[in-house]
């Protein structure tokens, strides 16, 4: 008997749901105590930063908290530069390309000095956010674990999730957020087989949160009431403010990074102006020092801020951020999506209580729901936001404005700005995902790209006589047909000149319901319309008027287009093999594209009588279109981009051999 139930014990530890189970539990605690850890951490270091330097330097001035956050910024800045080193894609960004492209390994050796860096920027007072490296915290766990276990590449995926949905539940005290932020930005697919340790791992991490920290939420907000009806044209104008808010925070960010990438001052130097920036901002706001929680809490219980103060934070916090971010300090665009939200939403409703004082309504309603709104147009992930907020008032009456004013957000948001937060910074680096994963090829062309924009027309007014001269002189099958303002009205083809029997205009025998493009398509939606249609060609026009004719899309330019798209599709297979490449190097050795220059050393040589560095490996080769491992006899050419594996004095070894030499220069 003893013998069976040892057997039986024996099975069932080494049984793969209990290896995936314990797995994700382990994850969830590991990351409820990360976070956990990484909050107090900030709260200490905070009131370091404030109380015992402020309290020292505060005799020589008031002014002298401006130099807080500078301080912070060389800290930080010399640890980027001397211990972390450079990062293409970071954040969750950075887990969204492993989750996608590298199965999930992450670096994990360098969490430890990330969220130190965090910890000093946000203590500091950078206008940044903690939830981004609490889910770097708790993806880099599960990917160590997966990693440990020798676990596959799906799995790891799934620890991933599971360690990013668990940051999230310990960071808002929000479970069910948790879970669909994994599933809507980390995976890219709600209907995931990963679901079940996702949760497993949310729920973990937060019962321990609970224990640790109570049960309460991140904010204290007051019972929500719904009056009116009336009121949501109201959320719908909020929904309206709220997109285009979001798309300018979203670009803001990027514009500071290339600022700051194309400004050649020592790394420290960078975070350290960011930081006099925000120093110098916070003299006259402190609220936009840190995370900001305690001012949207504000808002949201008594919301006694005046409307222009509201108004100032706003337009404060829209411009910090992205320069902390861009600066080099390390943290997150969570949370000051959060406080962008809710002092828009805040000052929003303090006007509509005043013009529409029969609706009474209540300002701290509309914070809340601008809280989602920016918070969505921003990331893109609307369940999140949308069950983020309800976890948070436990309030379902709040459910419909909120969805509402979160979706008109987002419609707006993606009209203006395509990308997110997350997917801008990926789409830079010529990575496309689409439900977690790589984008099929005509995805990544839009009609504008391809789209002939000086086109020959026919006027409706035209005889046949004259279409069949136009038509023969330009060479094509079909011309679009304008009326006398310049207004598509059609399209004219040579098979419609040779069924005109004995019709004499244009406007006789021109096809009048043509199919139509806009340039905003990717080329697969207008290809598939072209096949349906069995048509050789589409005028291509404007959204907001399908009458104004921007230029044609025809199959040779689709050709062309497929071209173009093919060579791109090359480009991003090196680069995904440079990230996955990356992925399985240890953290101090440098993944790096080099291009070989024309007149360098190694042009015209083979790979076995190039003197590359002991310490370096050459590890594939892209040439126009092809992407292949060198061999010794392969034959190294000018244009060529090799994916160079090295450390830094290897590196620039490799480098003296790619790049023109100056006596090759002087020849």
């Amino acid at each position: 008997m003893v013998q069976k139930i040892t057997a039986w014990f024996d099975w069932v530890m080494s049984s793969q749901t209990l290896t995936l189970g314990g797995s994700a539990i382990l994850v969830g605690l590991a990351s409820g105590a990360g976070v956990w850890l990484f909050k107090w951490l900030i709260d200490f270091v905070h009131g370091l930063m404030f109380g015992g330097l402020y309290g020292v330097v505060s005799p020589l001035g008031a002014w002298m908290i401006a130099l807080i956050p500078a301080v912070g910024g060389v800290i930080v800045g010399l640890i980027n530069h001397y211990l972390l080193g450079e990062e293409k894609v970071h954040g969750t960004a950075g887990i969204m390309q492993s989750v996608a492209l590298a199965g999930g390994r992450l670096h994990y050796q360098d969490i430890p000095l990330k969220s130190v860096a965090a910890v000093i920027s946000i203590g500091a007072g950078a206008s940044v956010g903690p939830e981004d490296p609490s889910v770097q915290i708790g993806a880099n766990i599960g990917s160590m674990l997966a990693q440990t276990l020798r676990m596959s590449d799906d799995r790891i995926r799934t620890l991933v999730a599971a360690g990013a949905a668990s940051a999230i539940a310990a960071a808002f005290n929000a479970p069910i957020a948790g879970v669909f932020f994994a599933l809507e930005l980390v995976l890219g697919e709600i209907g995931s087989n990963a679901l079940g340790m996702i949760l497993v791992a949310a729920v973990t991490s937060s019962v321990f949160t609970q224990a640790v920290s109570g049960s309460s939420p991140a904010f204290q907000i007051p019972q929500y009431a719904f009056h009116s009806a009336w009121e949501f044209p109201l959320y719908l104008a909020l929904g309206l403010l709220a997109g285009p808010v979001s798309a300018l925070y979203v670009r803001l960010l990027y514009t500071a990074q290339d600022f700051y990438n194309g400004w050649m001052i020592p790394r420290w130097m960078k975070t350290a102006s960011a930081g006099l920036i925000v120093g110098v901002a916070g003299i006259f706001l402190p609220q936009v020092f840190g995370v900001g929680y305690e001012t949207i809490g504000e808002i949201l219980n008594k919301n006694d801020l005046t409307l222009w103060l509201l108004f100032a934070l706003l337009i404060a916090k829209i411009i910090l951020t992205p320069i902390s971010m861009g600066g080099g300090f390390f943290g997150g665009v969570f949370a000051p999506s959060l406080f962008i939200g809710a002092t828009l939403g805040g000052g929003f409703g303090i006007i509509a209580a005043t013009l529409f004082p029969s609706l009474n309504v209540n300002p701290s309603a509309f914070a809340l729901v601008g809280m989602a709104a920016v918070l969505a147009g921003s990331v893109h992930a609307p369940l999140t936001a949308v069950i983020l907020l309800f976890e948070l008032t436990s309030d379902y009456r709040i459910i419909l404005p909120l969805m509402f004013a979160v979706a008109v957000s987002l419609l707006i948001s993606q009209r203006i700005q395509k990308d997110s937060i997350y997917a801008l910074g990926l789409a830079r680096h010529g990575i496309r995902l689409d439900r977690g994963r790589d984008v099929e090829v005509m995805q990544t062309i839009m009609v504008g790209e391809s789209m002939q924009l000086d086109t020959s027309v026919l006027l409706e007014s035209a005889t046949l006589s004259d279409a069949a001269e136009t038509l023969m002189q330009t060479r094509h099958h079909g011309l679009p047909v304008v009326d006398e303002k310049g207004l598509l009205v059609g399209i004219l083809t040579v098979e419609d000149i040779e069924r005109a029997g004995d019709k004499t205009f244009v406007s006789e025998a021109c096809t009048r319901a043509v199919e139509t493009a806009f340039p905003d398509e990717t080329l697969n939606i207008a290809l598939r319309r072209m096949s349906r249609r069995d048509v050789g060609r589409l005028p291509v026009v404007a959204r907001e008027n399908p009458q104004k004719l921007l230029g044609v899309l025809r199959r040779a330019d689709m050709v062309r287009a497929y071209d173009i798209a093919l060579t791109r599709r090359t480009a991003q297979r090196h680069h995904e093999q440079t990230v996955r490449l990356d992925a399985l190097t240890p953290a101090r050795v440098d993944v790096s594209d080099v291009v070989i220059e024309n007149r360098a050393q190694c042009v015209g040589k083979r790979m076995s009588e190039i003197p590359f560095p002991h310490d370096s490996v050459i590890a594939s080769v892209r040439r126009g279109r092809q992407v292949f491992i060198p061999r010794g006899e392969t034959e190294l050419r000018a244009g060529d981009i090799l994916v160079v594996v090295a450390d830094g004095e290897a590196l620039a070894g490799v480098l003296r051999l790619c790049k023109k030499s100056s006596k090759s220069s002087n020849a």
